[in-house]
């Protein structure tokens, strides 16, 4: 079988490749723009130049064009927004459906999560091809291998292109969020944006990288969307979360309830996370941190 890996971070790329190959026996990674390809992790690396002006979401039929050429068996696909929209694309094509939020796989048998995180099920894929989304730290323990044959595709020009108006490179802040092993998340119990010293202040101590709950980044807008951890944010599986002042509402808790440990501090003693978490500390967050981040 032939697998196709749609990505758009280089390590979330070599991740699918390696989980690709341990069900197919050749692998194509589809590069899009200018991500970094890994070194060894395909079989063929089909890479798409995006002219200017075009964004990843315009490269959807030429993917489509590649998928025909290809006929892979299943198609393994990062959870970011744009590959989220050329992967649906895809599937629409091959009139299949895909399996979101894979969180495991046992041969052919996907174990994924619905209805947001509030369950989950196993499932295998209807129709000749699969189409999964699959989170980081799925496939951690698998290699990439591969000669990384490198193909250039010519451009389909999409029927309905997205409008370009602007477009400004976004500032990385703190730690990579998908490749720290501690994480430290900021929610609603901060109640001013100086408070969030506390958090990097401990997230120095740790090295751990700093995320947040959806409304500090849409509601008050004091972290970049790039760190919103939950249902429509990053999906990560750290070693060590710990959640501070977060209520542990399902749409934050399904993007971090694969950590190795999970670490709460909420002053409400009934907050919903102390049912969720490994550790739980009853405390507000202004006398529990500097006294935490103090003593380590």
């Amino acid at each position: 079988m032939k697998a196709f890996v749609l990505a758009e971070r280089s390590d979330a790329a070599r991740e699918l490749c390696a989980g690709a190959r341990t069900v197919a026996d050749e692998v194509v990674l589809v590069a899009v723009g200018d991500m970094e390809v890994p070194a060894a992790c395909a079989d063929k690396v089909l890479h798409v130049a995006l002219p200017e002006g075009a964004v990843f979401d315009d490269a959807a039929d030429t993917v489509i064009a590649a998928f025909d050429a290809e006929q892979p068996g299943a198609v393994f696909a990062e959870p970011t927004k744009h590959v989220k929209v050329v992967a649906g694309k895809l599937a629409a094509h091959a009139g299949a459906s895909v399996i979101t939020d894979v969180i495991a796989f046992d041969g052919d048998v996907a174990t994924n999560m619905y209805f947001g995180g509030v369950g989950q099920k196993q499932q295998k894929a209807a129709g000749s091809v699969a189409f999964y989304t699959v989170g980081a730290g799925v496939f951690a323990e698998a290699e990439a291998s591969g000669a990384n044959a490198t193909e250039e595709l010519a451009w389909v020009a999409p029927a309905k292109a997205v409008k370009l108006v602007s477009s400004k490179p976004i500032e990385k802040s703190g730690v990579d969020l998908f490749k720290a092993d501690v994480v430290v998340a900021a929610g609603r119990g901060f109640a001013e944006k100086d408070e969030l010293k506390l958090a990097d202040d401990l997230c120095e101590k740790l090295g751990a990288g700093l995320g947040c709950s959806r409304p500090l980044t849409e509601g008050v807008d004091w972290l970049p969307t790039e760190v919103y951890i939950g249902v429509s944010g990053l999906m990560l599986s750290p070693k060590v979360y710990v959640a501070c002042g977060i209520s542990g509402q399902m749409q934050h808790m399904v993007g971090c309830n694969r950590a190795g440990a999970l670490f709460a501090i909420n002053k409400d003693k009934n907050a919903p996370i102390f049912k969720q978490c490994d550790y739980g500390l009853v405390g507000d967050i202004k006398t529990v941190l500097p006294a935490l981040t103090a003593a380590l």
